[in-house]
């Protein structure tokens, strides 16, 4: 099929989001608003009739005093991915990018290579032969995507290697970790839970903790408990100004993307997180908590209830995003692992970060530069 790549109006890319099962929120339109040091733009893939069969959000990174970009499509572009001619779809959005000035284009393709179940994963934590849940053998392959991955190296792209530690990249998480919720009950989501779960929601609940849906002015309670999450778990905080600016622009776009969750105990917010919504998929974004009265188990009593709201929006996933790849007991992101499990979740691995160079020069300057910060 010949494609056309053109910009389109946030209207017309909204539609054609809301119209599918599952889009990432980074491909949203208004995910251009939250990063307001980026340009974004929303391009449109059209057919020979002129229907339009794709879109994507590019946002275009400008490189100081000079009219080149580096373009990005975070879990992007929504195209048929496994289409026979998948290549025909992506030279035309090069062509557009490279016109605009692009001299790189990275992108992550929505397509999933390997799960494994939570109990393929534990099995694989207690394993002390196994390193990382990359050798473990997985549950479920999608022979499709090894056949994308081909077809992308054999036309130029290469895919990123994780810069950060142990699989968490300055881009998107190529390891997540979901839990179905697709015809199961929240009787039947609990008793997907390990034992520790499910004592942990029953002490929350004797303990009296309340959780509670948030507004825009509970931001500042729930980032109070983020620069100490931050602090405690070694990573630089967002300023508060990044998270008013994804309420205001999320919520715009659609009331229920954005959902701010807090969990009272005594009259003290003891954790928050929010929650992103688009079509039947339901992402845990962003999680704080306090060090003090842990015993009280604020963060399961957390998760519970917004799984259970997830349910009842008719989520068929419950996405906790990034897990660390390794197994390895010294690494303190294990818990993580553990935690995200626990809750029944699959580990999902994702065909990863591809890279395009336009301008191979400035491209292997950008690579250079990046890996001296």
């Amino acid at each position: 099929m010949d494609c056309h790549v053109k910009t389109i109006t946030r209207e017309e890319h909204l539609r054609f989001v809301s119209a599918r099962p599952s889009v990432s929120h980074l491909q949203t339109p208004a995910w251009g608003d939250v990063k307001p040091d980026w340009r974004a733009e929303s391009l449109g893939w059209f057919d020979e009739r002129g229907d339009l069969v794709g879109t994507g959000l590019v946002l275009l990174r400008p490189l100081p005093k000079l009219k080149r970009y580096l373009a990005y499509l975070p879990e992007g572009p929504v195209i048929d991915w496994g289409a026979a001619d998948l290549e025909r779809r992506l030279e035309p959005m090069l062509a557009y990018l490279k016109q605009r000035g692009a001299f790189s284009v990275r992108m992550g393709p929505p397509v999933v290579a390997r799960r494994w179940s939570a109990e393929a994963v534990k099995a694989a934590i207690a394993d002390p032969g196994a390193r990382r849940l990359g050798d473990v053998e997985a549950t479920v392959c999608n022979p499709g995507a090894d056949a994308v991955a081909e077809r992308l190296r054999r036309t130029g792209w290469r895919r990123t290697e994780p810069g950060g530690e142990d699989g968490f990249a300055a881009g998107q998480p190529r390891y997540v970790c979901q839990v179905p919720l697709a015809g199961r009950s929240p009787a039947q989501l609990q008793n997907g839970f390990n034992q520790q779960w499910r004592r942990n929601i029953k002490k929350a609940e004797k303990a009296g903790v309340k959780v509670v849906r948030g507004d825009h002015e509970d931001l500042p309670a729930f980032y109070e408990l983020y620069v100490e999450t931050a602090e405690r778990d070694r990573f630089v905080p967002r300023p508060l100004a990044y998270f008013r600016r994804m309420w205001t622009a999320l919520t715009a776009e659609d009331p229920d993307r954005m959902r701010l969750y807090l969990a009272h105990h005594d009259g003290e917010v003891l954790a928050a997180a929010t929650m992103l919504t688009v079509g039947e998929h339901v992402w845990y974004s962003y999680g704080a908590s306090t060090g003090r009265r842990r015993e009280v188990q604020p963060n399961n009593a957390l998760q519970w209830r917004m799984m259970c709201d997830a349910h009842e929006l008719g989520a068929a996933v419950y996405d906790f995003r990034g897990i660390t790849d390794t197994l390895d007991e010294d690494n303190h992101l294990l818990g993580l692992l553990r935690f995200k499990v626990g809750a029944g979740g699959e580990a999902v691995e994702y065909l990863g970060e591809w890279d395009y160079p336009l301008n191979k020069v400035l491209h292997k300057a950008l690579g250079l530069y990046m890996a001296r910060r």
